[in-house]
């Protein structure tokens, strides 16, 4: 397929960066952090995307949703990230609702997601760095499960309606097999959530599980069969998380340039220097590799690929580096001012700092594809 938007996805590019950019810009994210605000994002804002029908993007029509692919959610997303929007829409309308599909949870929660009245957490990282191992203990206990164990950095994990843990009811914490999500409410007895502020201001969770027992009906898909439900919401956070980061380091590589333009030293234009030029057509294109792999990436999991779980890993290390670079290149290029309140560049450094670790960071996905090329 190639690789740009056709005339559909470029009007939903054009409404979505429309209504980001009125009602969730740079200042709506200072205006939550400066009120300490606790929930980490704006309910009623939600709302307005449920009424604009981006919650349901991923659902098929016959659920109630708007029945488009990855393609369209990372359309979305690149505008949160342009705008540095807090929003769940990553966590709730793409990872979850990839995880929930196919599943009687679907039928259970879909028709909060798509009002925008149900924000999901995703329970899945226990260390310091996101892993492919699970420790969390769920135990058998009458007619469904005991839950013990810690999740870290849940992102609205203290504020969500629907919290989706992975935990193991079988083997070693590495192995494959032996792993069953759950769909956990979140006024379960025996759940705990310590919300801490993470380098860009968000709120994220440390979940602590103590006994909290759910009955089987919570199980999403099969026990002991969770790997492949939650394959799906890693495929469709990780390729969404891409997507995000793209706005982030497209948003910083604007306003970087648009600054080159107004800026003058001795006199002169600092956009008019060569060594900067050079360095921001470097920047331009990083960006624009990134771009393609995302977009690939989105192209095969909407097709079902045996290619997409390789082409994700691909789209996340890219956009971790290009976004990278070019939030450097934007504080550098902005002088000691980008390093200070007012000005928004130092914001964009920060998210591309928590968003290129969520997961996986580019080491990760790199290992990642050399052991599955043989390495």
């Amino acid at each position: 397929m190639p690789l740009y938007l056709d005339d559909d996805q470029t009007a939903l590019q054009d409404t979505i960066r429309d209504f980001v950019a009125e009602h969730a810009p740079v200042s709506h994210m200072r205006a939550l952090r400066d009120a300490d605000d606790t929930t980490g994002f704006s309910r009623d804002l939600w709302k307005q995307f449920a009424e604009m029908g981006f919650t349901g993007i991923l659902i098929g029509e016959d659920q109630g949703g708007l029945g488009l692919g990855h393609v369209e959610a990372g359309v979305v997303l690149e505008e949160i990230g342009r705008n540095l929007s807090p929003s769940p829409f990553l966590s709730t309308a793409v990872a979850a609702v990839e995880a929930l599909k196919g599943t009687g949870q679907a039928e259970r929660w879909f028709p909060g997601i798509i009002a925008g009245e149900t924000v999901a957490a995703l329970a899945i990282d226990e260390r310091a760095k996101h892993r492919d191992t699970v420790a969390m203990k769920a135990e058998r206990s009458g007619n469904g499960f005991r839950l013990t164990g810690e999740k870290r950095f849940v992102t609205h994990g203290h504020t969500a309606d629907l919290i989706i843990v992975a935990a193991r009811t079988g083997g070693s914490d590495d192995d494959a097999d032996g792993i069953t999500l759950f769909a956990v409410p979140k006024d379960a007895a025996g759940l705990s959530a310590h919300a801490e502020r993470l380098a860009d201001a968000s709120l994220a969770a440390r979940l602590e599980f103590d006994g909290v027992e759910v009955d089987a009906d919570a199980v999403i898909g099969e026990v002991d069969a969770g790997r492949t439900p939650l394959d799906r919401l890693l495929r469709a956070g990780r390729t969404g998380a891409s997507a995000e980061l793209l706005g982030v380091g497209g948003g910083a590589m604007d306003m970087t340039v648009g600054y080159m333009k107004q800026r003058k030293q001795f006199g002169t234009l600092i956009g008019s220097f060569q060594a900067l030029q050079h360095r921001a057509a470097h920047l331009y294109s990083e960006m624009e590799v990134a771009r393609a792999a995302v977009l690939k990436a989105q192209q095969l999991l909407d097709q079902g690929s045996d290619r997409a779980d390789e082409a994700v890993s691909v789209a996340k290390a890219m956009t971790a580096l290009a976004t990278t670079l070019s939030v450097q290149e934007g504080v550098q290029m902005h002088g000691g001012i980008g390093m200070t309140d007012e000005y928004d560049i130092g914001f964009y450094m920060k998210r591309a700092r928590v968003l290129a670790e969520m997961f996986g960071d580019a080491n990760f996905h790199a290992d990642r594809l050399a052991l599955a090329a043989g390495y």
